[in-house]
């Protein structure tokens, strides 16, 4: 399904204004920047609610709402460990990094290491810095953009430089005030858009299956293991993972990456500073659990309502076409009597509360789990035949794909 086909003029109009609104308000509100201070601190004028979501909203992106749900209709809640150590990183950030910076009053984190050391210590990790933000902005560019290609049926290119100019203009024009005061906004607009979601996902259930029963469901499917205590290197998210890992990786980030300094350092004060990493740090995994929750209650409703064997159409299409088009649709037909069978197993567990349904369903969950791995295999070999290089890992289209055909 493409997005343009299904689109009329109002759907048209609120996209457009929404995105220019908020381009327009930013380069309007800082129209009067007269200096560097202005430009590269924002006149120190932010305060801590502004600083705290212009942090959120720059550490995550559009990557972070379209794979995360993705992420947990594959693996479950666990993913929310890895931002276990932000708030201890938060702490640190406010009692040791800031009151440094702000005693020094300098402009970039880097320009401390020159006070500290010299001029080429501050270029080399300047530089360094340049390379890995500009990497990291075409990524987070163009992974969006591959979406709204698939969805639009839009060029990438030109969608590239599209997106790609209206950001340039609003941030070059307007510096970091600009920046902060249209994040906040965009960060209203996306969480307006995913509470939302999570709620018509809820309405979307058969009567009978309440918000209670559909996280009885996503538990028995072992998708709310939200805690792992255990010691398994193997294990790429548990507690000590998150709480060790994330904490250093936090303190890099939030402590030393210009684009996030940039940010706290707009603050009026070290007090609006401190509030405002304060308040990133307290909603940061709430924040990261709420989207998580968003991509289980997707898995639940595709327990009702047959998902595809891998929901990028890209994918599909590429196979379909293939000569491996019929294994393809053995795996297909094999899915939909597995699909069958998860609905009387889920019905039994919920009236009888059966530890052998409970088993059962495990069991039909990781067998779907192969038949989408095969489905992987598949996809690849029928794209080497046409000399096609296909993204089989589709945990970035499991919402974008349940919000064109559901929403």
């Amino acid at each position: 399904m493409k997005m343009f086909e299904t689109l009329n003029w109002l759907d048209w109009l609120i996209l457009s204004v929404t995105l220019l609104t908020i381009v327009s308000y930013g380069t309007y509100k800082t129209r009067k920047n007269k200096n560097v201070q202005d430009y590269v601190r924002g006149g120190n004028s932010s305060h801590w609610w502004t600083i705290g979501l212009s942090v959120m909203a720059t550490q995550a992106s559009a990557i972070t709402f379209l794979s995360t749900p993705g992420q947990a209709f594959h693996s479950g809640m666990g993913f929310v460990q890895f931002y276990f150590g932000v708030p201890i990183a938060m702490v640190v950030i406010c009692m040791v990094f800031i009151p440094l910076y702000h005693r020094l009053k300098v402009y970039t984190a880097y320009e401390f290491l020159e006070n500290r050391f010299d001029l080429k210590t501050r270029s080399l990790t300047a530089i360094l810095f340049l390379i890995q933000r500009g990497l990291s902005a075409g990524i987070t560019i163009f992974a969006p953009a591959i979406i709204l290609s698939a969805v639009l049926g839009w060029n990438l290119t030109i969608l590239n430089i599209v997106i790609g100019v209206l950001v340039i203009i609003y941030t070059v024009s307007g510096g970091t005030k600009a920046v902060s005061v249209t994040q906040k906004h965009q960060m209203a607009v996306i969480f307006t858009g995913m509470f939302v979601a999570f709620f018509l996902i809820i309405s979307y259930l058969p009567d009978d299956i309440t918000f209670s029963k559909a996280l009885e469901i996503a538990g028995a499917s072992g998708k709310m293991e939200v805690l792992d205590f255990s010691f398994d290197l193997n294990n790429r998210y548990t507690f000590w993972s998150g709480i060790i890992g994330g904490s250093f990786l936090a303190l890099s980030y939030f402590g030393t990456d210009q684009s996030q300094v940039q940010r706290y350092l707009s603050g009026k004060s070290i007090r609006e500073m401190r509030l405002g990493m304060i308040f990133n740090g307290l909603l940061k995994v709430p924040m990261q659990f709420f989207i998580l929750l968003v991509g289980v209650m997707v898995f639940v409703f595709y327990q009702f309502n047959e998902s595809p064997l891998n929901f990028n159409p890209q994918a599909h299409e590429t196979v379909v076409t293939s000569s491996y088009s019929q294994d393809y649709e053995n795996l297909i037909n094999e899915q939909s009597q597995l699909f069958e069978t998860k609905k009387e197993l889920i019905n039994d567990y919920l009236n009888t509360k059966n530890a052998e349904a409970l088993v059962a369903i495990r069991a039909a969950n990781l067998k779907d789990d192969e038949l989408r791995e095969k489905a992987k295999v598949i996809i690849d070999k029928a794209a080497d035949q046409q000399l096609l290089k296909v993204e089989t890992n589709d945990k970035d289209y499991v919402f974008i794909h349940f919000i064109l055909n559901n929403l």
